[in-house]
């Protein structure tokens, strides 16, 4: 199984001088946990929900988020992507197997792996997606073995 049989093709992205509200509401509003950052279409790096968090600190302390002087709104204190962001950046082509990403994602502890094709970002491929599909295959396999058990395989 490739990649591009699993990866994401719809990929929301922020640019390094972006500010970090904006991942603030992708992450909230789009459900998202990591946005690759690309410069002039060239990904750059990636920052994820972590990165968000550990920005804006602890709730109790946090100087990141500020409340306008009525207290009826809230909003993430100015700060760009540039200085949350990671750059060098693990990556995988369409053509990379999923297994080989899987094991990658595993070996680097990382949520997700911009998919790049031609220095082009095309996807990503997110521990969700392999695990969705180790799901898939280890439900199929315990059927197979039931239906093994009953004398059921291929009736």
């Amino acid at each position: 199984m490739l990649v591009s049989e699993l990866m994401t093709t719809k990929v929301f992205t922020v640019e390094p001088h972006d500010l970090i509200d904006r991942v603030f509401f992708l992450i909230h509003y789009e459900k998202i946990r990591h946005l690759p950052v690309v410069e002039k279409g060239k990904l750059v790096g990636i920052v994820s929900d972590r990165d968000l968090y550990k920005a804006l600190g602890p709730k109790s302390n946090s100087n990141a988020v500020e409340a306008n002087k009525d207290n009826t709104q809230l909003h993430v204190v100015s700060q760009k992507v540039v200085h949350i962001m990671h750059r060098g950046v693990y990556t995988v082509t369409p053509e990379t197997t999923a297994s080989a990403a899987a094991a990658m994602m595993a070996d680097h502890r990382i949520g997700a792996l911009p998919v790049v094709e031609k220095d082009k970002l095309v996807g990503i491929l997110s521990a969700t997606d392999i695990l969705r599909v180790f799901a898939k295959l280890e439900r199929a396999h315990e059927q197979l073995e039931k239906d093994l058990k009953q004398g059921n395989a291929g009736a």
